[in-house]
């Protein structure tokens, strides 16, 4: 594989144009591409031109660059979270309709979770998550479900911080994350009033195939002191969904990589 002056292969420095872009600026400039990417400018226009022609980028009318339908495609294609995504939507739209709050599904990548799926209620408490969002796991309900049931050493690595405060109640400290992961596994799920927005309250269960912890199925509601009593009805649809994914032929072996540090 070619590879630029500074060692990087042509794939790595067009990994590092697609990760220019992101859910607050989901169009950009070549310039803008160029800056954020730490690439030359020539260098940014021929992989932006070569993306174009592959329809991995596309154009506007102003010829700025946005992520090309292409890439959807191959991502729909290939994603190993299909099946999880289009299970848990029934269990989602359920407990959406009951519940009247927002509802999302998340899975351990590395050291955060990743937001696979949401439903947002009309008037409901704004939420920092989004399809394809990430948060780190020590901050949200859905990271602490998640982390709580992950392997010692990925544990270890994200005790030892840093732990980034998004509101005062945020858990930055060492010990009090690893009493919350105690009760988290004690009680069957995470309660988090204020850790992401102030006047926020997210709660998670874990939803488990085969035994093993996969996803995080959480709500975030108003912060007010009755978000608890909606832990009950979570949990009841977070085992539902586990085990209609359990009867799925295969659905194990195939649920490895999310689970994986």
């Amino acid at each position: 594989m070619a590879r630029s002056s500074s060692g990087e292969s042509v794939l790595t420095r067009a990994v590092r144009v697609l990760e220019a872009f992101s859910p607050q600026e989901p169009v950009l400039t070549v310039s803008q591409i160029s800056r954020r990417a730490a690439l030359p400018m020539a260098t940014t226009v021929r992989l932006v031109e070569e993306l174009t022609r592959h329809g991995l980028l596309a154009r506007d009318e102003q010829r700025r660059v946005r992520i090309g339908n292409r890439l959807w495609e191959l991502a729909q294609r290939a994603s190993p979270v299909g099946t999880l995504r289009e299970t848990a939507m029934q269990f989602m739209s359920d407990l959406h309709s009951v519940v009247g709050h927002s509802a999302q599904l998340g899975i351990l990548d590395g050291q955060e979770v990743l937001f696979i799926e949401r439903l947002i209620a009309p008037g409901a408490v704004t939420t920092v998550t989004r399809i394809g969002g990430r948060l780190p796991l020590h901050a949200s309900s859905a990271g602490l479900v998640l982390l709580a049931h992950a392997p010692a050493d990925l544990r270890d690595r994200v005790l030892r911080g840093p732990l980034q405060p998004y509101t005062p109640h945020t858990i930055t400290d060492q010990r009090a994350l690893r009493a919350a992961l105690a009760e988290v596994r004690q009680n069957g799920f995470a309660l988090c009033p204020g850790h992401i927005r102030p006047n926020a309250t997210g709660i998670s269960v874990p939803v488990r195939v085969a035994g093993r912890v996969v996803a995080a199925l959480g709500l975030v509601v108003p912060n007010e002191e009755h978000a608890w009593s909606l832990a009950r009805p979570l949990q009841i649809t977070g085992m539902a969904l586990g085990r209609a994914l359990d009867v799925q032929a295969g659905l194990s072996q195939r649920i490895q990589p999310w689970i994986q540090p």
